[in-house]
Parts: C-alpha cells; sequence; structure tokens
C-alpha cells in the first residue's frame, strides 16, 4: 500500500479504493472519502464555524474530522468529556458532533448518521493551511486550547512513516485518538498508510489482546499505565511473534516493565518522547538515549532547556520545559526545569529526586511532591519485586528507612519526603498523567479497603470479586510492624460491605459462625471472595483465597429482628 497525503485522502484512488480501512463494521478507504464529504455536505448546509468533536469510535472521529476540514469548519477536540469541560468549551462553539451522549443540551448534539442523508460535496484536494483545536491534558494546569494547520499534522505522520515503514498491521490501542498521541498514532497515520485501524480504545490489557487476536499480526498504540499492568494478565505465549510492535507515551516507561515485556514478547516498547505543544519529538527503547525522528532539530538553551524544531512545531513552542543534555548518539532528559519547590528557602528538583529515587532496586517507579495545603514533600512510590518482598517480610518502616538513606547520600533533609506512599503501579488518568487532583489524592490517607472488581456469570444469591489489597493498606501500621497481615476483622467488614452493596443490602451483622483463618493476606496478594446469601438460614457464607488457597472463611448470621432479603 502506498502512502497517501493526509490532504489527498479524500480524492478518488483507483489503487486505494478498496482498501480496508476498518471491521466491525467494515470500511474501505472509498467508503471513507465518500462518508466524509457527505458529512461535509451536511455541514456547509448546517453553516457552524466551530464544530466540537468527541468520538469513542476512531473511525467515526477521522470521518468527522475529515468532514469538517473538507466544509471548511474548525474542528475543536476537547481533552475529556467531563461535566466541566463541556460546559465550559460549549460556549466557543456552535455544536457537538458525536457518538455518545454529553453533558450538552441534546439540541447542540449532532450524529454522524444524520449527515448522511445530505448531497456529498466534491472530492478535493484539502487545504493544508486550515486549522483544528486541540485540547492539553491539564496535567500541568487547565487545559489548554493548541491551534494546530493541517499541514502540521501532516508532516508529523508523513515523518512517523519514514521512520517506521513497517509493519504494515493492524492498529489497536489503549489511549484515546482525542489528544495528540492518539490522534496521529492511532488514527492519522494509519489512514495515509492504509493500515486497519481498530474503532475503540482498549481500556484493559484483556480486552487490548482478544480484540488483537483476531488478526495474524498487530500494533499497538499504548501508555505506561497501560504497559505496567500487563504482567500475568495476558497469554504471552499468543502474542509472541504476533505484536510486531508497541509504542508508548505520555510519560516514561520504568525500565523494568520494558525489560519484562522484551523477555516476554521478545520485543521492547518503543517510547515516544514529546507533548501536546511539540508533537512528536523523539524515540527511544529501553534506557538507551533519545533519538530525534526524521526532520526534528535539536539543541539545548542557555537554560538547559531542550529546543525542538520541526515542520510542525510552531516557533513559540520550541522552547520546551524539559532539561536535557545532547550526547554523541542522541540526548538525556533530566526532568521538568518547571517542577523546582521551595522548602525553606531551599530550591527543590522534585525531577532529581524522582530519579534518585528510581535508582533504588525497591523502587520501579516514583513521583515526589506537595499534596494542596502541605508543606513539606510526599514520595509515592511504586515497588519492584525486590521492594514488595522487603514490605512484606521486614515491613514497611524497613522499606522507607531504606529509602531515606538512600536519598540522604544526595540531598538534604528537607528534601527527603516526609511522608511516603506504596504502590503496585502509580496512579495516572487516561493520557498516563498525574494532575495535582490524583497526586492529592494519592498522598491523603492510606486505605482502607482493597480494589475490588465483580466477576460475572454468577447466580442470583451468589457474588465473586477479585480483591487486590494494597501495599499501604492502613490495618498493616499495627498488625504487623515486620510483617504486615490484614486483620481478621477487617476480612470480616470487607465481607459485610461487599454483601450490602447488592446481594443483602439489608443485611445487619449479628455475629459469625464457623469462622477460620487458614492463610496470611500479604500486601499485594490478588485474592478471590466469594459470598453466597442462604435466604432460608439468613445467612452470608463467605470464603477468601489467593490462588485457590483458602485464607478465611465463615458463616455471618443476620441481626436478630433484621429481614436480609434481597
Amino acid at each position: 500500500m502506498r502512502w497517501t497525503p493526509l490532504e489527498h485522502l479524500l480524492l478518488p484512488d483507483a489503487a486505494a479504493h478498496d482498501v480496508l480501512l476498518a471491521d466491525e463494521p467494515p470500511l474501505t478507504r472509498a467508503a471513507f472519502a465518500q462518508a466524509s464529504l457527505r458529512a461535509a455536505g451536511a455541514l456547509q448546509a448546517r453553516a457552524p464555524r466551530r464544530v466540537a468533536l468527541w468520538f469513542d469510535d476512531a473511525v467515526a472521529l477521522a470521518i468527522a474530522l475529515f468532514a469538517c476540514w473538507r466544509a471548511n469548519v474548525i474542528a475543536v477536540l476537547p481533552g475529556d468529556a467531563q461535566p466541566a469541560t463541556c460546559a465550559t468549551l460549549d460556549a466557543d462553539v456552535d455544536a457537538w458532533l458525536t457518538d455518545t451522549a454529553l453533558p450538552v443540551p441534546p439540541s447542540r448534539q449532532w450524529r454522524l448518521h444524520g449527515l448522511q442523508d445530505h448531497a456529498p460535496l466534491a472530492p478535493a484536494s484539502l487545504d493544508p493551511a486550515r486549522t483544528l483545536v486541540l485540547c492539553t491534558s491539564g496535567s500541568s494546569g487547565a487545559p489548554k486550547p493548541l491551534h494546530k494547520q493541517w499541514r502540521q499534522l501532516s508532516a508529523e505522520v508523513h515523518a512517523l512513516q519514514r521512520q517506521w515503514p513497517e509493519p504494515n498491521a493492524p492498529v489497536l490501542g489503549s489511549v484515546s485518538a482525542q489528544h495528540m498521541y492518539g490522534l496521529p498514532f492511532r488514527v492519522l497515520w494509519p489512514l495515509c498508510a492504509g493500515r486497519l485501524i481498530d474503532r475503540l480504545q482498549r481500556h484493559y490489557p484483556e480486552e487490548l489482546q482478544q480484540a488483537s487476536l483476531r488478526y495474524p499480526s498487530f500494533t499497538w498504540i499504548a501508555s505506561p499505565a497501560m504497559l505496567r499492568r500487563l504482567g500475568q494478565r495476558l497469554d504471552w505465549v499468543q502474542l509472541r511473534g504476533r505484536l510486531l510492535r508497541i509504542h508508548s507515551s505520555g510519560g516514561a516507561l520504568p525500565v523494568q516493565v520494558s525489560d519484562d515485556i522484551e523477555r516476554e514478547l521478545g520485543l521492547r516498547p518503543t517510547e515516544i518522547y514529546g507533548s501536546s505543544e511539540t508533537g512528536a519529538v523523539a524515540w527511544r527503547t529501553g534506557a538507551s538515549d533519545w533519538q530525534a525522528l526524521p526532520g526534528v532539530a535539536l539543541s539545548t538553551g542557555a537554560d538547559g532547556a531542550l529546543r525542538v524544531q520541526s515542520p510542525w512545531v510552531n516557533a513559540a513552542d520550541e522552547h520546551t520545559s524539559d532539561g536535557a543534555r545532547l550526547t554523541g548518539s542522541g540526548f538525556e532528559l533530566l526532568g521538568r526545569l518547571d517542577r523546582i519547590v521551595k522548602i525553606e528557602e531551599k530550591r527543590i528538583s522534585l525531577p532529581m529526586l524522582e530519579q534518585a529515587l528510581m535508582r533504588h532496586g525497591y523502587v520501579a517507579d516514583a513521583r515526589v511532591g506537595i499534596a494542596s495545603g502541605a508543606t513539606r514533600l510526599t514520595g509515592l512510590v511504586a515497588l519492584s519485586s525486590a521492594g514488595l518482598h522487603v514490605l512484606r517480610n521486614q515491613g514497611r518502616k524497613t522499606l522507607v528507612d531504606a529509602l531515606r538513606t538512600h536519598l540522604g547520600t544526595g540531598f538534604e533533609s528537607l528534601a527527603i519526603p516526609r511522608s511516603w506512599r506504596l504502590f503496585r503501579h502509580l496512579p495516572t488518568n487516561a493520557q498516563g498523567k498525574m494532575p495535582q487532583v490524583l497526586f492529592d489524592a494519592a498522598a491523603g490517607p492510606r486505605p482502607v479497603n482493597p480494589h475490588v472488581v465483580e466477576l460475572p456469570g454468577q447466580p442470583g444469591n451468589e457474588r465473586r470479586y477479585t480483591l487486590d489489597i494494597p501495599y499501604d493498606l492502613a490495618f498493616f501500621s499495627g498488625h504487623f510492624p515486620t510483617v504486615p497481615v490484614v486483620p481478621g476483622v477487617a476480612q470480616i467488614s470487607w465481607a459485610l460491605s461487599l454483601a450490602q452493596r447488592g446481594l443483602c443490602p439489608g443485611l445487619q451483622f449479628g455475629g459469625m459462625e464457623a469462622l477460620k483463618f487458614q492463610r496470611l493476606l500479604r500486601p499485594g496478594d490478588r485474592a478471590v471472595m466469594a459470598l453466597r446469601w442462604d435466604e432460608a438460614k439468613q445467612k452470608l457464607y463467605f470464603t477468601l483465597t489467593v490462588d485457590d488457597a483458602p485464607c478465611s472463611s465463615g458463616r455471618m448470621i443476620q441481626r436478630d429482628g433484621h429481614a436480609a432479603t434481597p
């Protein structure tokens, strides 16, 4: 399949006429162009000036984008569809084009299928000087609009094709197509290259694998947050040799995660460095230096910040906030220059603290900052397997003391975090970022409940749940300091609250029968809670297992005088 520039995608092309761009439902290149031209005709008749686009279907988003481009309508892509975001943007657009219900007046929401009955506009080469508007993720402040010319996007995806002309395989992704990573990688680049586009954003590893295995080979567009969660949740044997490339962007990918993926699949993820302002800039695999994409020129300013020049970067955005050191083989990133805090008049570089922490063998990932309203630093740490081993067998204090000692060799005492929170993976939003609101939540009170997911397909009087035991469960502090164990009373309270959630909302604790504790429940364990309600006996039966081995079990009695009928 030969390359077709973005601006030529709505022109007749006999060679590309039958190229399949998507399946379920199937869509060829010719049908894509026709749908875009019909929607463009309807838009021209309605004469909006600016239209906001929000789509779950990446191919429908592409049709809407090209319809706006052909009709000379400015497309605006919000970063999310939260009520506050929609309310703010609604005042600046004439309508919304979407495939889902949004928190704006229904009369202002147009559906793509409602634009297909209009006479199409004529095929034409599209004006690359036209603009569209994307929004930043808001991870470092309020989201801001970015005005991009189509010529810039066209140049960027052409550079991606020059760097990676192969494989010509279907493209699936865990990231939104609404952003400056997902839009080029999941939508525009495959469109130009004639690669099959998976329509939906795949939020979970199992979902991404299931959708991928429909094809002989495939490429993933993912985030570090998704790749950190792969673990043992995938069938690596089926993926090996068929998953041909993984692109990752949105944050740093821990080297341990890259190593794990290479061991299982025989390939390393390709990390992409860039931002909403600069687009894609450079790439690397593993811990190697970053390499500039074709057409990108790099330098550093007097302040040590990386400067980026390329055909798709506006002059005002060339000066980044990332410290960098140019090397003979590329460049190294040194952290954000705008993440400097002052504590008692001392300037402290948060990226330097994070990099130091990540050099410790107990740490897979780290984030340091000041929670809103606080005056001292908090360290958020995702533990490596070695770190988890120390936590489980020597306790939280031993682990945190080791991290404090490690930092103390290179930083003043003011720079060492006062409080610590421990995780399997650091919390991020859908774009793989950690905005302040997420940092504040993670730095807040330690959890008292596990992460719970209900398992489907259970009888009416039964429920089963997976319980992911937090590394930093509040109960571990006193039970026990050197060997953290989930107390039995906590396990009983989880069974009660889960039963009250839906199985028997009226259940009132009246005592326990046949209570057994057979195995310790520890930080990082993934357990299964099975509940069964006996209506005749008014008793709740529960079992808690890890790897099918029993941890606890018992019967909970309904309090006298209360009926717990579901």
